[in-house]
């Protein structure tokens, strides 16, 4: 109700009539600001800031970057260029089309895992390729023995860095492989391909030849079907290339010294 002309009753005060006092008066609405909206979540899918598990570049930039110095500055610049380009490169296959190159390579890469591939020819080689075929055969299986840990267990526990997203650089479903649980840096599937092609070079090279660019196209089918980056294949090749060729040399020494220690063994007799 209303006050008379002239009253200084103010809302919410009994009315002398009834004595029922006026409901009081409505509160203004609040508008609701954008910071009273809850944060949105951060998208675990994609590759986390580089303080806090980035990849092994950008880390080794930070870490330089932080000590200081013009040398590290230049040095930690390369290396941030070098994950640009690394991803540039991912993105670029990504988007690219290649239908008749698709299954092929889904086909090849799913071939390589548990280095099933590898031991196919090593089983071959060794029925079919005499004494000197048996002995690359056990150099190539050795070298994947050990490059296996070395790359799967040591590397990329020291390095978790977090595999691609590729649903959002736009690999298309049909390249689709099973996305590993373990890091992508570096390839394992590229080390184990390089460090058998590389140990079987020894004593076939013709064969090492082929298999190493057999074992270039495994590592390349890692990234066409988005389970890796170019520079976990790279990296991972190197590391196999290297431990095929230590492990390949050990075989060798240990072999000399077996038929040293026969031959002073027969020349005693």
């Amino acid at each position: 109700m209303s006050p008379l002309p002239g009253s200084t009753r103010t809302p919410g005060d009994p009315d002398q009539g009834t004595g029922v006092p006026d409901p009081p008066a409505a509160e203004p609405d609040t508008p609701v600001t954008e910071t009273d909206a809850p944060a949105p979540e951060p998208d675990s899918s994609r590759e986390p800031a580089a303080g806090v598990a980035g990849t092994l570049s950008r880390r080794l930039a930070d870490e330089l970057a932080r000590r200081g110095g013009p040398v590290r500055e230049r040095a930690a610049a390369g290396l941030r260029e070098l994950d640009a380009v690394d991803r540039a490169v991912f993105a670029a296959v990504a988007t690219t089309p290649t239908p008749s190159l698709d299954a092929p390579l889904r086909r090849l890469s799913d071939a390589a895992n548990n280095s099933v591939l590898w031991f196919v020819i090593a089983a071959g080689l060794g029925s079919l390729g005499g004494p000197a075929g048996r002995r690359a055969a056990v150099r190539g299986t050795v070298a994947i023995a050990v490059t296996s840990p070395l790359v799967n267990l040591a590397a990329k526990s020291a390095w978790s860095r977090r595999r691609p997203d590729r649903a959002d650089a736009g690999v298309p479903e049909g390249r689709n492989v099973r996305m590993p649980d373990s890091a992508s840096f570096p390839s394992g599937h590229a080390a184990a391909g390089f460090a058998f092609a590389t140990a079987i070079g020894r004593d076939e090279p013709w064969l090492g030849m082929a298999l190493r660019f057999l074992a270039a196209a495994v590592a390349y089918s890692r990234v066409h079907t988005g389970v890796h980056y170019p520079g976990d294949v790279v990296i991972g090749a190197l590391v196999g290339a290297g431990t095929g060729q230590a492990v390949g040399g050990t075989v060798d020494r240990l072999a000399a010294a077996r038929r040293a220690a026969s031959a002073r063994r027969a020349a005693g007799a």
